[in-house]
Parts: C-alpha cells; sequence; structure tokens
C-alpha cells in the first residue's frame, strides 16, 4: 500500500474520530462514506470495523447499561438478525449498487438531519417501533456498512437524557459492528487483506486520536452549527456516491 492511501486513511479516521467525539456517533458512517470514493465500499467496512468496535466499547461505559437493555433489547436483537441474515444483496455483491445504497442513505440522512423534523415519542407501541426500526436499520447495514437509518432517528424520538443517549448509541452501533463483522465473515478476510495490518494500525490510532481532540472540541464548538455542517457534508457524499454509481 503506498504512503498516500495509507496518509488518506490516517486523514479519513482522524477526522472520523473527531465527529464522533463531538456528537457521539458518525464514525463508521463518516470514514465509509470518505473511504469508498477511492476504495470498494467492502474494504472501507473493513478497514471501518475495529476503530468502530473500539471506540463503541469506550462509549459505552456509563451508569444506564441495564435500563437501556430493558428498553432496547426489541431494536439490537432485530438490528442483529436483519444485518446478518438479510436476503438483500450485501456489501459483497451488489457491486455498483452497494455504492448507490450508500449514497441514497446518505443523502437520506444529510437531509432527515438539516430538516430536523420534529419526532413524537413511540409511546405504548416502543418495543414493536425499535423491532422494526432495527430490522430496518439492520437490511441497510448489511447493504451499505452504515447504520445511522433509522436507528438514530428512532433513538432520538426516545427522548433520553444525554448522558444516556450518548450511552445508547455507543451499544446500540456496538451491536451493528458485531453484527456486520458476523454477516461480512469470509468477505471481511479476503478485503482487509487488500490493506495491510499498517493500514489498520494507523486506522484505529487515528480514530483515538480524533476521538479525543473532538470530545476536547464539544466543550467550545455550538453542536448545532456543528451537527449542520456534519450533515451538510453526509447530503454532498451521498450525492455525489449517486452521480458515480447511477
Amino acid at each position: 500500500m503506498d504512503l498516500l492511501l495509507l496518509g488518506l486513511i490516517a486523514v479519513v479516521f482522524l477526522a472520523a474520530g473527531a465527529v464522533k467525539g463531538v456528537s457521539g456517533m458518525g464514525l463508521p458512517t463518516f470514514s465509509v462514506a470518505l473511504l469508498g470514493l477511492f476504495m470498494p465500499t467492502a474494504t472501507a467496512a473493513t478497514l471501518m470495523l475495529l476503530p468502530s468496535l473500539l471506540t463503541n466499547i469506550a462509549q459505552c461505559i456509563g451508569p444506564h447499561a441495564r435500563a437501556l437493555a430493558r428498553r432496547l433489547w426489541p431494536l439490537w436483537l432485530m438490528l442483529a438478525v436483519a444485518t446478518v441474515w438479510s436476503p438483500l444483496p450485501d456489501l459483497g455483491s451488489a457491486g455498483a449498487g452497494a455504492r448507490a445504497a450508500l449514497g441514497g442513505v446518505l443523502v437520506a440522512y444529510g437531509v432527515w438531519g438539516l430538516a430536523r423534523p420534529a419526532l413524537r415519542g413511540p409511546g405504548r407501541f416502543e418495543r414493536p417501533l425499535g423491532g422494526v426500526a432495527g430490522a430496518l436499520s439492520g437490511l441497510l447495514t448489511a447493504a451499505t456498512g452504515v447504520f445511522v437509518m433509522p436507528m438514530v432517528p428512532y433513538l432520538q424520538s426516545l427522548r433520553l437524557e444525554k448522558d444516556a443517549m450518548i450511552q445508547a448509541l455507543g451499544l446500540s452501533f456496538l451491536v451493528a459492528t458485531l453484527a456486520l463483522a458476523v454477516r461480512l465473515g469470509p468477505l471481511a478476510v479476503l478485503s482487509g487483506a487488500a490493506v495491510p495490518l499498517t493500514g489498520h494500525a494507523i486506522a484505529l490510532g487515528a480514530a483515538f486520536a480524533g476521538l479525543r481532540f473532538g470530545s476536547l472540541l464539544r466543550q467550545r464548538l455550538p453542536i448545532l452549527v456543528f451537527q449542520r455542517a456534519l450533515y451538510s457534508v453526509f447530503l454532498a457524499l451521498g450525492a455525489l456516491m449517486l452521480a458515480r454509481a447511477l
């Protein structure tokens, strides 16, 4: 692997880690979207797995795990099931379709984030709606390697306290990352072979450095301004990927 590509990996994961440090999410989405511009989506998803797994483990630490598990187990169960056993084309078999699907998800996520629609709480339908959100998120995870829609809007509709929300995102993304690793299976090994261990080590180190920087930046940066800029980037990246795939 040439130095230019290693440098690009470092920059992408530094930025993706910073995004996660500021907002509590976005590392898989941001890294796969950018890496997917210059490498196969399956390879990008494989590079993302270890940084996403370990940063999510760090984010999972907190006092709300038991209460969150009681509320979110339908979401997590269906997310895992749909990711591992999705009947739809996945990262390994969809070819250009994977890039188009990823672009579509990014456009939808960007538009939703910029529009900031008011979300009603699920009320007494929380568990069945959680299962539906998990299943749909799992199908998209298997096809694109990112796991934001509709899982993040569903979690936000629960109106959790800030620290509980950060922990809920970490636990949910951890489930999605593990399920995606199982889904990719041998494909992860083959795709990972395209990137030497040096590339994976750089991705991991850069992600944690970015996470630390983002957590410090969060204290000074107006979160609404940051989020609008981030969703605009997702929208632009999705539109670019759709244009290249279609």
